[in-house]
């Protein structure tokens, strides 16, 4: 008989592999970056609605491939309605019991509203319309009065629920996780908090990311990039209390899936860019440099945290 400090150790694995390890890390960037546009749009200046604007280009093909990512884990892909849709009467099938079918209704509510903001960032960019002339006659209502302060009220309330929605998504996934009786899953609360700063610091550095690769200078690029630090230092935080919180469960971390959190995540994902934006006379680097490393200690959190759990 081993001996397990949680029931938990006695359970199925529900076999959650790279799929579903990419969409909690595609989730997370897609809800992050459209709540940080969504933020950017309402409360933003003038000169910022580029940024926004690449915040909604990131969220849409992103919670796009995110659907496609859930079809392919299921083990038979054509019924994937079935989620949504009730099979004999074909009516809406919503169980309000259970966080995957509110998790399935959510990210359809989510991708609906990045869409309609996606199209209008497409028929506001200047650029983009001299590209594709059908973006001239778009049908978007709320197009014209968002080129101007305030917003219209038709652009702030998709803005809003957006963000909402996103919101919902970042922390959804870690929820979905701790009410699947798995060790580490089920044995800390805090795992939803843990995805929603890291979808907050991941999307950050997304955004620094190609905003420096297209050569912006706008103040808000500088604001975020001080955000993303203290968002950083947050999530670090809040690992060291996950971690606090497992207990005992946190045996199951000590063998290589606890060298790659430390190694892989804390390390150049954590420390080194906290380090690099706060001590830069001790560590120089570049704000693409630390971008990637954010990036891809994010992508390894969710691989330490799904795997790791898999592999018990």
């Amino acid at each position: 008989m081993i001996d397990a400090p949680s029931s938990t150790f006695f359970t199925y694995a529900p076999h959650w592999r790279w799929w579903i390890v990419l969409y909690f890390f595609f989730g997370g960037l897609a809800a992050g970056s459209y709540f940080l546009a969504a933020m950017i749009d309402v409360f933003g200046r003038r000169e910022d609605r580029p940024l926004a604007r690449l915040g909604y280009y990131i969220a849409f093909p992103l919670v796009s491939l995110c659907g496609v990512l859930l079809i392919l884990d299921l083990s038979r892909p054509l019924r994937f309605w079935h989620m949504l849709i009730e099979r004999n009467t074909f009516e809406p099938m919503f169980k309000y019991w259970s966080p995957m079918s509110i998790g399935s209704w959510a990210l359809l509510i989510f991708g609906g509203l990045t869409f309609l903001s996606f199209v209008a960032a497409l028929a506001e960019d200047d650029e983009m319309r001299e590209r594709w002339p059908l973006l001239r006659r778009a049908p978007v209502p709320w197009h014209a009065a968002r080129r101007l302060r305030p917003p219209s009220i038709v652009g702030v309330v998709i803005a809003v629920l957006g963000g909402i929605a996103g919101f919902y998504i970042a922390s959804y996934t870690g929820v979905l996780l701790a009410v699947t009786n798995r060790p580490i899953w089920s044995d800390t609360p805090l795992l939803g908090m843990l995805f929603v700063v890291s979808a907050a610091s991941t999307s950050a550095a997304l955004l620094i990311l190609l905003a420096h690769r297209f050569g912006w200078r706008m103040r808000a690029v500088h604001d975020l990039d001080r955000m993303d630090a203290w968002v950083i230092a947050l999530e670090l935080v809040v690992l060291v209390a996950v971690i606090i919180s497992l207990g005992p469960v946190l045996r199951a971390w000590v063998n290589a899936w606890g060298l790659l959190l430390v190694v892989g995540v804390v390390i150049p994902g954590l420390l080194v860019p906290l380090v690099a934006a706060w001590q830069p006379r001790r560590l120089s680097l570049r704000a693409t440099t630390s971008a990637v490393l954010v990036l891809i200690g994010g992508f390894l959190l969710r691989v330490v945290v799904v795997l790791s759990s898999e592999a018990v």
